[in-house]
Protein backbone atom coordinates (compact mmCIF):
# COMPACT_ATOMS: atom_id res chain seq x y z
CA UNK A 1 0.00 0.00 0.00
CA UNK A 2 1.09 3.25 -0.65
CA UNK A 3 1.44 5.83 1.59
CA UNK A 4 2.22 9.75 0.77
CA UNK A 5 1.38 13.00 2.77
CA UNK A 6 -0.21 15.78 1.82
CA UNK A 7 -1.59 19.64 2.59
CA UNK A 8 -4.68 19.62 5.01
CA UNK A 9 -7.12 20.44 2.57
CA UNK A 10 -10.44 18.39 1.14
CA UNK A 11 -9.37 16.01 -1.01
CA UNK A 12 -10.94 15.78 -4.73
CA UNK A 13 -11.84 12.38 -4.71
CA UNK A 14 -12.07 8.84 -2.29
CA UNK A 15 -12.77 8.28 1.21
CA UNK A 16 -12.25 10.83 4.04
CA UNK A 17 -10.89 10.08 7.37
CA UNK A 18 -11.46 12.31 10.40
CA UNK A 19 -9.73 12.15 13.83
CA UNK A 20 -12.07 12.72 16.58
CA UNK A 21 -11.27 13.35 20.19
CA UNK A 22 -12.94 12.06 23.69
CA UNK A 23 -16.00 14.03 23.71
CA UNK A 24 -16.34 13.92 19.86
CA UNK A 25 -13.95 16.52 19.65
CA UNK A 26 -13.42 17.83 15.88
CA UNK A 27 -10.05 19.74 14.58
CA UNK A 28 -10.41 22.74 12.46
CA UNK A 29 -10.54 20.21 9.52
CA UNK A 30 -13.49 18.07 11.09
CA UNK A 31 -15.76 20.98 12.03
CA UNK A 32 -15.08 22.34 8.85
CA UNK A 33 -16.13 19.31 7.34
CA UNK A 34 -18.99 19.21 9.31
CA UNK A 35 -20.26 22.38 8.17
CA UNK A 36 -20.13 21.42 4.74
CA UNK A 37 -21.93 18.44 5.37
CA UNK A 38 -24.88 20.37 6.90
CA UNK A 39 -24.11 19.06 10.19
CA UNK A 40 -23.91 15.74 9.27
CA UNK A 41 -20.76 14.15 11.28
CA UNK A 42 -22.59 15.98 14.19
CA UNK A 43 -26.07 13.81 14.05
CA UNK A 44 -24.33 10.65 13.04
CA UNK A 45 -22.04 10.98 16.02
CA UNK A 46 -25.24 11.71 18.12
CA UNK A 47 -27.54 9.11 16.63
CA UNK A 48 -24.68 6.17 17.13
CA UNK A 49 -23.69 7.50 20.58
CA UNK A 50 -19.98 7.60 19.21
CA UNK A 51 -17.99 9.34 21.66
CA UNK A 52 -14.53 9.50 20.12
CA UNK A 53 -12.71 6.82 22.57
CA UNK A 54 -9.89 5.24 20.94
CA UNK A 55 -9.72 3.27 17.69
CA UNK A 56 -13.80 3.50 17.98
CA UNK A 57 -14.83 3.97 14.10
CA UNK A 58 -17.75 5.25 12.56
CA UNK A 59 -19.22 5.48 8.55
CA UNK A 60 -21.11 8.48 7.25
CA UNK A 61 -22.46 7.48 3.98
CA UNK A 62 -22.83 9.10 0.97
CA UNK A 63 -22.80 13.11 3.05
CA UNK A 64 -24.32 15.78 1.04
CA UNK A 65 -21.57 18.86 0.35
CA UNK A 66 -18.29 16.79 -0.37
CA UNK A 67 -17.30 14.50 -3.44
CA UNK A 68 -16.65 11.74 -0.71
CA UNK A 69 -18.95 8.12 -1.20
CA UNK A 70 -18.24 7.97 2.87
CA UNK A 71 -16.24 10.06 5.86
CA UNK A 72 -14.88 8.07 8.42
CA UNK A 73 -14.74 9.09 12.09
CA UNK A 74 -12.07 7.28 13.81
CA UNK A 75 -11.52 7.69 17.38
CA UNK A 76 -8.44 8.79 19.18
CA UNK A 77 -9.15 9.35 22.69
CA UNK A 78 -8.94 11.82 25.43
CA UNK A 79 -5.70 14.44 24.30
CA UNK A 80 -3.32 13.81 27.39
CA UNK A 81 -3.41 10.31 26.49
CA UNK A 82 -2.48 10.40 23.41
CA UNK A 83 0.98 8.55 22.24
CA UNK A 84 2.51 7.25 19.12
CA UNK A 85 0.68 4.15 19.71
CA UNK A 86 -2.96 5.87 19.88
CA UNK A 87 -2.21 7.10 16.79
CA UNK A 88 -0.68 3.62 14.83
CA UNK A 89 -4.04 1.89 15.79
CA UNK A 90 -6.22 5.06 14.81
CA UNK A 91 -4.10 4.86 11.24
CA UNK A 92 -4.75 1.01 11.75
CA UNK A 93 -9.01 1.29 12.50
CA UNK A 94 -9.48 3.21 9.41
CA UNK A 95 -7.51 1.09 7.32
CA UNK A 96 -9.41 -2.81 8.80
CA UNK A 97 -12.83 0.02 7.83
CA UNK A 98 -12.20 0.03 4.54
CA UNK A 99 -9.93 -2.34 3.35
CA UNK A 100 -11.79 -4.43 1.41
CA UNK A 101 -15.03 -1.86 0.99
CA UNK A 102 -14.73 -1.11 -2.13
CA UNK A 103 -12.94 2.44 -1.85
CA UNK A 104 -9.27 2.80 -3.51
CA UNK A 105 -8.34 5.92 -1.91
CA UNK A 106 -8.79 7.32 1.39
CA UNK A 107 -7.38 10.39 3.11
CA UNK A 108 -6.70 11.13 6.50
CA UNK A 109 -7.34 14.25 8.38
CA UNK A 110 -4.30 13.83 11.26
CA UNK A 111 -5.05 16.84 13.68
CA UNK A 112 -3.24 17.33 16.79
CA UNK A 113 -5.78 17.53 19.40
CA UNK A 114 -5.32 20.59 21.90
CA UNK A 115 -3.10 19.45 24.94
CA UNK A 116 -1.96 16.39 23.25
CA UNK A 117 1.85 15.85 24.44
CA UNK A 118 2.18 13.64 20.56
CA UNK A 119 3.36 17.00 17.86
CA UNK A 120 1.65 17.13 14.53
CA UNK A 121 4.40 16.01 12.89
CA UNK A 122 5.14 12.32 14.64
CA UNK A 123 1.26 12.21 14.59
CA UNK A 124 1.34 12.27 10.87
CA UNK A 125 3.95 9.71 10.82
CA UNK A 126 2.55 7.49 13.32
CA UNK A 127 -0.84 7.60 11.34
CA UNK A 128 0.78 6.55 8.15
CA UNK A 129 2.54 4.12 9.88
CA UNK A 130 -0.15 2.09 11.42
CA UNK A 131 -2.64 2.66 8.13
CA UNK A 132 0.40 0.84 6.41
CA UNK A 133 0.73 -2.43 9.10
CA UNK A 134 -2.42 -2.84 9.15
CA UNK A 135 -3.00 -3.01 5.21
CA UNK A 136 -0.93 -6.26 5.91
CA UNK A 137 -2.55 -9.85 4.33
CA UNK A 138 -1.12 -13.13 3.27
CA UNK A 139 -2.98 -13.89 0.65
CA UNK A 140 -0.65 -15.67 -2.13
CA UNK A 141 -2.29 -19.00 -2.55
CA UNK A 142 -5.84 -17.55 -2.40
CA UNK A 143 -6.77 -18.28 -5.81
CA UNK A 144 -10.75 -18.24 -5.54
CA UNK A 145 -11.66 -15.38 -3.03
CA UNK A 146 -14.38 -13.52 -3.68
CA UNK A 147 -14.07 -9.86 -5.92
CA UNK A 148 -15.78 -8.34 -2.73
CA UNK A 149 -13.32 -9.89 -0.34
CA UNK A 150 -10.38 -8.73 -1.60
CA UNK A 151 -8.61 -5.51 -0.66
CA UNK A 152 -9.77 -2.81 -2.71
CA UNK A 153 -7.82 0.31 -0.72
CA UNK A 154 -4.37 1.19 -2.26
CA UNK A 155 -3.72 4.46 -1.53
CA UNK A 156 -3.95 6.36 1.61
CA UNK A 157 -2.80 10.25 1.77
CA UNK A 158 -2.13 11.78 5.37
CA UNK A 159 -3.43 15.78 5.18
CA UNK A 160 -1.10 17.22 7.34
CA UNK A 161 0.39 20.69 8.43
CA UNK A 162 3.77 19.60 7.86
CA UNK A 163 4.05 17.22 4.79
CA UNK A 164 7.78 17.49 4.18
CA UNK A 165 8.60 16.95 7.54
CA UNK A 166 6.03 14.44 8.32
CA UNK A 167 6.82 12.31 5.40
CA UNK A 168 10.47 12.61 6.66
CA UNK A 169 9.65 10.97 9.93
CA UNK A 170 7.44 8.34 7.99
CA UNK A 171 11.06 7.44 6.18
CA UNK A 172 11.96 5.26 8.92
CA UNK A 173 8.84 3.39 10.27
CA UNK A 174 7.98 2.33 6.57
CA UNK A 175 11.44 0.61 6.49
CA UNK A 176 10.79 -1.01 9.99
CA UNK A 177 7.19 -1.65 8.44
CA UNK A 178 9.16 -3.49 5.42
CA UNK A 179 11.31 -5.84 8.28
CA UNK A 180 7.90 -6.31 10.27
CA UNK A 181 5.92 -7.55 6.94
CA UNK A 182 9.15 -10.02 5.92
CA UNK A 183 8.47 -11.45 9.18
CA UNK A 184 4.97 -11.72 9.23
CA UNK A 185 5.75 -13.48 5.42
CA UNK A 186 8.26 -15.87 6.90
CA UNK A 187 6.52 -16.66 9.69
CA UNK A 188 2.83 -17.53 7.31
CA UNK A 189 4.31 -19.62 4.91
CA UNK A 190 3.51 -23.62 4.93
CA UNK A 191 6.62 -25.79 5.58
CA UNK A 192 6.75 -26.98 2.23
CA UNK A 193 7.73 -23.50 1.21
CA UNK A 194 9.75 -22.27 4.09
CA UNK A 195 12.56 -24.90 5.26
CA UNK A 196 15.64 -24.81 6.25
CA UNK A 197 17.27 -23.94 2.66
CA UNK A 198 14.88 -21.77 1.66
CA UNK A 199 14.67 -19.68 4.31
CA UNK A 200 18.54 -18.94 4.26
CA UNK A 201 18.05 -18.49 1.01
CA UNK A 202 15.69 -15.73 1.81
CA UNK A 203 18.00 -14.36 3.76
CA UNK A 204 20.36 -14.00 1.07
CA UNK A 205 17.73 -11.16 0.02
CA UNK A 206 18.76 -8.77 2.78
CA UNK A 207 22.55 -8.48 0.42
CA UNK A 208 20.72 -5.58 -1.63
CA UNK A 209 19.99 -3.17 1.63
CA UNK A 210 23.83 -3.80 2.69
CA UNK A 211 23.51 -6.64 4.94
CA UNK A 212 26.45 -9.57 4.91
CA UNK A 213 25.22 -13.06 4.76
CA UNK A 214 26.88 -16.28 5.26
CA UNK A 215 25.23 -19.50 5.27
CA UNK A 216 26.90 -22.62 7.27
CA UNK A 217 25.82 -26.11 6.26
CA UNK A 218 26.18 -29.10 8.29
CA UNK A 219 29.75 -29.73 7.23
CA UNK A 220 30.86 -26.38 9.12
CA UNK A 221 28.43 -27.22 12.06
CA UNK A 222 30.10 -30.38 12.53
CA UNK A 223 33.68 -28.81 12.03
CA UNK A 224 32.45 -26.34 15.29
CA UNK A 225 30.97 -29.16 16.96
CA UNK A 226 27.31 -28.33 17.02
CA UNK A 227 26.07 -31.40 18.16
CA UNK A 228 23.37 -29.99 20.08
CA UNK A 229 21.51 -28.09 16.82
CA UNK A 230 22.62 -30.67 14.41
CA UNK A 231 20.88 -33.58 16.12
CA UNK A 232 17.44 -31.71 16.58
CA UNK A 233 17.99 -31.82 12.58
CA UNK A 234 18.86 -35.65 11.84
CA UNK A 235 15.46 -36.84 11.56
CA UNK A 236 14.63 -34.51 8.79
CA UNK A 237 15.32 -34.72 4.88
CA UNK A 238 15.76 -31.15 5.07
CA UNK A 239 18.88 -30.22 6.46
CA UNK A 240 19.52 -27.75 8.58
CA UNK A 241 21.26 -24.52 8.61
CA UNK A 242 23.05 -21.59 10.35
CA UNK A 243 23.00 -18.67 8.77
CA UNK A 244 24.67 -15.51 10.15
CA UNK A 245 23.62 -12.00 8.97
CA UNK A 246 25.62 -8.53 9.74
CA UNK A 247 24.98 -5.27 9.71
CA UNK A 248 27.96 -2.45 10.08
CA UNK A 249 26.68 0.51 10.32
CA UNK A 250 28.11 2.36 13.51
CA UNK A 251 30.34 5.84 13.36
CA UNK A 252 34.12 5.48 13.71
CA UNK A 253 33.87 6.75 17.36
CA UNK A 254 31.29 4.09 18.26
CA UNK A 255 31.93 0.90 20.45
CA UNK A 256 32.75 -1.50 17.42
CA UNK A 257 31.09 -4.45 19.86
CA UNK A 258 28.27 -5.72 17.67
CA UNK A 259 24.29 -6.18 19.05
CA UNK A 260 23.26 -9.69 18.76
CA UNK A 261 20.41 -11.22 17.91
CA UNK A 262 19.60 -14.75 17.69
CA UNK A 263 16.61 -16.80 16.89
CA UNK A 264 14.97 -20.18 16.99
CA UNK A 265 13.93 -21.10 13.27
CA UNK A 266 12.62 -24.82 13.97
CA UNK A 267 11.01 -24.47 10.16
CA UNK A 268 8.48 -27.15 11.23
CA UNK A 269 8.29 -28.83 14.45
CA UNK A 270 6.55 -32.72 14.97
CA UNK A 271 8.29 -33.10 18.35
CA UNK A 272 10.20 -35.43 16.79
CA UNK A 273 10.32 -39.21 18.31
CA UNK A 274 8.09 -37.38 21.32
CA UNK A 275 5.48 -36.75 18.49
CA UNK A 276 2.95 -33.94 19.42
CA UNK A 277 -0.90 -35.03 19.01
CA UNK A 278 -2.58 -34.33 15.56
CA UNK A 279 -4.99 -31.82 16.31
CA UNK A 280 -3.52 -28.55 15.68
CA UNK A 281 -0.15 -29.90 14.68
CA UNK A 282 -0.26 -27.50 11.43
CA UNK A 283 0.50 -24.22 13.82
CA UNK A 284 4.22 -25.71 14.02
CA UNK A 285 4.75 -24.36 10.83
CA UNK A 286 5.44 -20.80 12.78
CA UNK A 287 7.64 -22.33 15.61
CA UNK A 288 10.69 -20.61 13.13
CA UNK A 289 8.97 -16.99 14.83
CA UNK A 290 11.85 -16.39 16.61
CA UNK A 291 14.53 -16.93 13.39
CA UNK A 292 11.87 -14.54 11.41
CA UNK A 293 11.34 -12.21 14.09
CA UNK A 294 15.70 -11.69 13.62
CA UNK A 295 15.42 -11.17 10.11
CA UNK A 296 12.48 -8.90 9.86
CA UNK A 297 14.57 -6.55 12.72
CA UNK A 298 17.99 -7.09 10.30
CA UNK A 299 15.99 -5.90 7.58
CA UNK A 300 14.26 -2.88 9.20
CA UNK A 301 17.63 -1.55 10.69
CA UNK A 302 20.09 -2.12 7.30
CA UNK A 303 16.61 -0.29 5.68
CA UNK A 304 16.43 2.67 7.70
CA UNK A 305 20.84 2.60 8.01
CA UNK A 306 20.72 2.06 11.85
CA UNK A 307 23.89 3.41 13.57
CA UNK A 308 24.57 0.06 14.79
CA UNK A 309 26.82 -3.34 14.35
CA UNK A 310 24.40 -5.61 14.38
CA UNK A 311 24.54 -9.43 13.69
CA UNK A 312 21.90 -11.73 13.52
CA UNK A 313 22.04 -15.27 14.35
CA UNK A 314 19.61 -18.08 13.22
CA UNK A 315 19.99 -21.45 14.13
CA UNK A 316 17.31 -23.27 11.12
CA UNK A 317 16.39 -27.01 11.34
CA UNK A 318 13.08 -28.93 10.83
CA UNK A 319 12.26 -31.99 13.30
CA UNK A 320 11.10 -35.18 12.11
CA UNK A 321 10.48 -38.46 13.28
CA UNK A 322 12.16 -41.13 10.85
CA UNK A 323 14.66 -44.03 11.13
CA UNK A 324 17.95 -41.55 12.24
CA UNK A 325 16.06 -39.20 14.13
CA UNK A 326 17.40 -38.48 17.96
CA UNK A 327 15.87 -40.67 20.48
CA UNK A 328 14.73 -39.81 24.22
CA UNK A 329 17.93 -40.67 26.17
CA UNK A 330 19.99 -39.63 23.04
CA UNK A 331 23.19 -37.59 24.72
CA UNK A 332 24.87 -35.04 22.31
CA UNK A 333 28.01 -32.80 22.67
CA UNK A 334 27.23 -29.19 22.03
CA UNK A 335 29.41 -26.74 20.72
CA UNK A 336 30.48 -25.04 24.11
CA UNK A 337 31.68 -29.04 24.89
CA UNK A 338 28.81 -29.59 27.80
CA UNK A 339 26.72 -32.34 27.21
CA UNK A 340 23.59 -32.65 27.20
CA UNK A 341 21.12 -35.49 27.88
CA UNK A 342 17.86 -36.05 25.30
CA UNK A 343 14.49 -37.17 27.51
CA UNK A 344 12.09 -35.19 25.29
CA UNK A 345 12.81 -34.54 22.04
CA UNK A 346 9.91 -32.61 21.52
CA UNK A 347 12.27 -29.94 23.82
CA UNK A 348 14.03 -29.33 20.56
CA UNK A 349 14.21 -25.65 20.40
CA UNK A 350 16.19 -25.24 23.40
CA UNK A 351 19.03 -27.33 21.40
CA UNK A 352 19.41 -25.71 18.20
CA UNK A 353 19.34 -22.03 20.22
CA UNK A 354 22.30 -23.61 22.93
CA UNK A 355 24.59 -23.47 19.83
CA UNK A 356 23.76 -20.59 18.08
CA UNK A 357 24.22 -18.92 21.64
CA UNK A 358 27.24 -20.29 22.16
CA UNK A 359 28.98 -19.67 18.67
CA UNK A 360 27.20 -15.82 18.88
CA UNK A 361 29.61 -15.35 22.11
CA UNK A 362 32.30 -16.35 20.95
CA UNK A 363 32.27 -15.52 17.50
CA UNK A 364 31.40 -11.59 18.12
CA UNK A 365 32.28 -10.96 21.84
CA UNK A 366 28.80 -9.23 21.89
CA UNK A 367 27.67 -6.21 23.14
CA UNK A 368 24.64 -8.19 24.66
CA UNK A 369 22.59 -10.94 23.24
CA UNK A 370 18.96 -11.18 22.61
CA UNK A 371 17.16 -14.24 21.92
CA UNK A 372 13.73 -15.05 20.44
CA UNK A 373 12.11 -18.31 20.57
CA UNK A 374 8.58 -19.97 20.17
CA UNK A 375 9.96 -22.00 23.20
CA UNK A 376 7.63 -22.89 25.77
CA UNK A 377 3.34 -23.71 25.64
CA UNK A 378 3.90 -22.67 29.73
CA UNK A 379 4.67 -19.05 28.54
CA UNK A 380 1.09 -19.05 27.18
CA UNK A 381 -0.29 -20.44 30.41
CA UNK A 382 1.68 -18.00 32.84
CA UNK A 383 1.16 -15.12 30.23
CA UNK A 384 -1.97 -15.82 27.52
CA UNK A 385 -1.06 -13.30 24.55
CA UNK A 386 -0.58 -10.48 25.40
CA UNK A 387 2.51 -10.37 26.62
CA UNK A 388 6.14 -12.03 25.79
CA UNK A 389 8.36 -13.65 28.77
CA UNK A 390 11.69 -12.44 29.30
CA UNK A 391 14.21 -14.04 31.59
CA UNK A 392 17.27 -12.15 31.63
CA UNK A 393 20.66 -12.09 33.41
CA UNK A 394 20.88 -7.96 33.28
CA UNK A 395 18.53 -5.60 35.07
CA UNK A 396 19.67 -3.22 32.45
CA UNK A 397 18.72 -4.72 29.44
CA UNK A 398 15.32 -6.25 31.19
CA UNK A 399 14.23 -2.99 32.09
CA UNK A 400 15.28 -1.21 28.95
CA UNK A 401 12.94 -3.70 27.35
CA UNK A 402 9.95 -3.40 29.35
CA UNK A 403 9.48 0.22 29.17
CA UNK A 404 9.98 0.06 25.07
CA UNK A 405 7.59 -2.54 25.20
CA UNK A 406 4.52 -0.19 26.53
CA UNK A 407 5.74 2.07 23.70
CA UNK A 408 5.60 -0.11 20.90
CA UNK A 409 2.77 -2.34 21.97
CA UNK A 410 4.82 -5.23 22.06
CA UNK A 411 4.35 -5.97 26.22
CA UNK A 412 6.84 -7.90 27.57
CA UNK A 413 6.93 -9.28 31.66
CA UNK A 414 10.02 -10.27 33.35
CA UNK A 415 10.10 -13.70 34.47
CA UNK A 416 12.43 -15.26 37.46
CA UNK A 417 16.04 -17.21 37.03
CA UNK A 418 17.45 -18.37 39.73
CA UNK A 419 19.49 -21.09 40.62
CA UNK A 420 17.19 -23.24 42.97
CA UNK A 421 15.42 -24.18 39.20
CA UNK A 422 18.47 -24.61 37.92
CA UNK A 423 19.57 -27.83 39.60
CA UNK A 424 16.03 -29.26 38.02
CA UNK A 425 17.83 -29.95 34.72
CA UNK A 426 21.21 -31.82 36.04
CA UNK A 427 21.70 -34.76 34.47
CA UNK A 428 22.77 -38.42 36.43
CA UNK A 429 23.81 -39.55 33.06
CA UNK A 430 25.41 -36.04 31.15
CA UNK A 431 26.40 -32.53 32.51
CA UNK A 432 22.27 -31.49 32.12
CA UNK A 433 18.64 -32.46 30.49
CA UNK A 434 16.89 -30.79 28.23
CA UNK A 435 13.82 -30.88 30.59
CA UNK A 436 12.48 -30.30 34.08
CA UNK A 437 10.34 -31.82 36.73
CA UNK A 438 6.78 -32.38 34.36
CA UNK A 439 4.27 -29.97 34.83
CA UNK A 440 6.51 -27.68 36.81
CA UNK A 441 7.72 -24.02 35.57
CA UNK A 442 8.60 -25.09 32.15
CA UNK A 443 9.10 -22.05 30.70
CA UNK A 444 11.39 -20.86 33.64
CA UNK A 445 13.27 -24.41 32.94
CA UNK A 446 13.59 -23.62 29.55
CA UNK A 447 15.52 -20.09 30.00
CA UNK A 448 17.74 -21.79 32.93
CA UNK A 449 18.63 -24.42 30.00
CA UNK A 450 19.89 -21.13 27.80
CA UNK A 451 21.99 -19.58 30.28
CA UNK A 452 24.72 -22.07 30.77
CA UNK A 453 25.03 -21.55 26.79
CA UNK A 454 25.65 -17.70 27.18
CA UNK A 455 29.13 -17.29 29.05
CA UNK A 456 29.38 -13.60 30.71
CA UNK A 457 27.37 -11.66 28.03
CA UNK A 458 24.49 -9.68 28.64
CA UNK A 459 21.38 -11.85 27.96
CA UNK A 460 17.99 -11.89 27.58
CA UNK A 461 15.63 -14.61 26.04
CA UNK A 462 12.48 -13.33 25.08
CA UNK A 463 9.81 -16.36 24.69
CA UNK A 464 7.28 -15.55 21.96
CA UNK A 465 5.03 -18.63 21.86
CA UNK A 466 1.77 -16.42 23.07
CA UNK A 467 2.71 -13.23 21.01
CA UNK A 468 4.16 -14.53 17.47
CA UNK A 469 0.39 -16.00 16.37
CA UNK A 470 -2.81 -14.26 16.57
CA UNK A 471 -6.21 -15.91 16.13
CA UNK A 472 -7.86 -11.97 16.18
CA UNK A 473 -7.48 -8.96 14.36
CA UNK A 474 -5.67 -6.58 16.95
CA UNK A 475 -5.13 -2.71 16.42
CA UNK A 476 -2.13 -2.65 13.41
CA UNK A 477 -2.00 -6.67 13.68
CA UNK A 478 -4.25 -8.77 11.21
CA UNK A 479 -4.93 -12.26 12.71
CA UNK A 480 -1.99 -14.15 11.62
CA UNK A 481 1.55 -13.90 12.04
CA UNK A 482 2.21 -10.76 14.01
CA UNK A 483 5.77 -10.00 13.66
CA UNK A 484 6.16 -9.73 17.17
CA UNK A 485 9.97 -8.40 18.71
CA UNK A 486 10.64 -6.56 15.02
CA UNK A 487 8.96 -3.15 16.78
CA UNK A 488 10.20 -4.21 19.78
CA UNK A 489 14.05 -4.34 19.46
CA UNK A 490 14.56 -2.01 16.55
CA UNK A 491 13.40 0.69 19.47
CA UNK A 492 15.08 -0.11 21.58
CA UNK A 493 18.39 -0.54 19.64
CA UNK A 494 17.19 3.49 18.66
CA UNK A 495 17.07 4.49 21.64
CA UNK A 496 19.69 3.05 23.16
CA UNK A 497 22.32 1.84 21.11
CA UNK A 498 22.89 4.48 18.00
CA UNK A 499 25.42 6.86 17.59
Amino acid sequence: MKISFSQLALPKSGAIAVTVGHDRALGTFGRDLDQRTGGALSRAMEAARFTGKAEEILNVYAPTGVDAGRIVLVGTGKSGDMTALTAQNAGGAVVAALLASGETELAIAAERPDGAHLGAVEMAAELGFGAKLRSYRFDKYRTKEPKEKKPSLKKVTVLCEDPAASKKAYGALDKLADGVFLTRDLVSEPANIIYPESFAERCQDLKDLGVEVEVLDEKKMKKLGMGALLGVGQGSARPPRLVVMRWNGAPDAADKRPLAFVGKGVTFDTGGISIKPALGMEEMKWDMAGAGAVTGLMAALAGRKAKANVVGVIGLVENMPDGNAQRPGDIVTSMSGQTIEVLNTDAEGRLVLADALWYTAETFNPRFMINLATLTGAIIVSLGNEHAGIFSNSDELADRLTATGKKTGELVWRMPLSPAYDKDIDSEAADMKNIGSPGKAGSIIGAQFLQRFVKDVPWVHIDIAGTAWSKADKGTVPKGATGFGVRLLDRMVAEHYEG
